[in-house]
């Protein structure tokens, strides 16, 4: 029987997708739609969500566990899709696996930056990516020019992970958070948590159509095509690729809220703790061999 060469073998392999809940989806959703022919692993942390007030040491061990844990079902790249964790963690993975491509998050503040008039920009995160250096570099490296207005958002994802997206009370926390963006004239809005997109309908009408939302879920799309480019990865297979979905808590519990954010039925499995798990893929909400 014909082997395939080991790279033709390794372009084959899905690429791992991880947050430390469902708001990754939303970055799973514009990479799909990118790479349509691409097998993609996506892994919530669920029974460790949410990373944001989390201490460092934790965030960092949840991180190396998960991307292990899909570094065993045979990715061959891996997406931090969680700002917190990249802010904290995604130079560990880095340094770990110095020839893997891995793609983290990072606020759009030099687009929002670019594309405002009034030169105030708004930044929505965690606690866990604002007080990070790698946002204050950030911040340094392309907020020159600008007045950046930060702003922490406990709450939010909780709101997101219960599908809870457009109710009285996550209505009332998104006020609160704007008020002091809005009240100092930003025109240019950087959601700096996955979670967020799922809450753009909302943010946009509380905000006017004066404030541009900025998702950076696309440029990650893009740039995991150029990784994977210049890795030679991409499969190059015409196909529509499959994905798997995993949850580190119990999947009956979270299966609900993964199909109403994905939008349409799906398995949702248990992440394991280690490899040896046969990959099948999912396409259409249906499992195909």
């Amino acid at each position: 029987m014909h082997q395939p060469h080991p790279m033709e073998a390794m372009r084959r392999q899905p690429i791992g997708v991880f947050d430390s809940g469902i708001g990754g989806l939303s970055v799973l959703a514009h990479i799909h739609r990118r790479l349509p022919w691409e097998g993609l692993l996506y892994a919530a942390d669920s029974a460790h969500v949410p990373y944001g007030d989390k201490p460092t040491a934790e965030i960092r061990r949840r991180v190396s566990t998960v991307a292990e844990a899909l570094l065993g079902l045979g990715v061959k790249a891996l997406v931090v899709a969680c700002n917190t964790a990249t802010a904290t963690a995604i130079q560990d993975l880095r340094n770990h696996h110095p020839h893997l491509p891995i793609i983290g998050m990072e606020p759009g503040v030099k687009p929002a930056v670019a594309q405002s008039r009034a030169r105030r920009v708004g930044v929505l995160a965690t606690n866990g990516t604002l007080r990070s250096g790698r946002f204050n570099h950030l911040l340094e490296r392309y907020g020159g020019g600008a007045e950046v207005i930060v702003q922490p958002c406990p709450g939010l994802v909780e709101r997101v992970e219960q599908g809870k997206l457009g109710d009285g009370v996550t209505e009332a926390l998104l006020r609160r958070y704007l008020e002091p963006l809005l009240e100092n004239g930003v025109d240019s809005l950087v959601l700096g948590c996955t979670h967020y997109p799922f809450l753009i309908p909302l943010i946009e009408r509380l905000a006017g159509p004066e404030v541009s939302v900025i998702d950076t879920g696309p440029a990650v799309a893009r740039q995991v095509e150029l990784r994977l480019n210049e890795h030679g990865l991409l499969s190059g297979r015409h196909v529509s690729g499959g994905i798997r979905f995993f949850t580190s808590g119990e999947p009956g519990r979270h299966q609900a809220m993964f199909e109403c954010l994905w939008g349409r039925p799906l398995l949702l499995e248990q992440l394991p703790e280690s490899a040896g798990v046969d990959l099948t893929f999912q396409k259409a909400g249906q499992l195909v061999e």
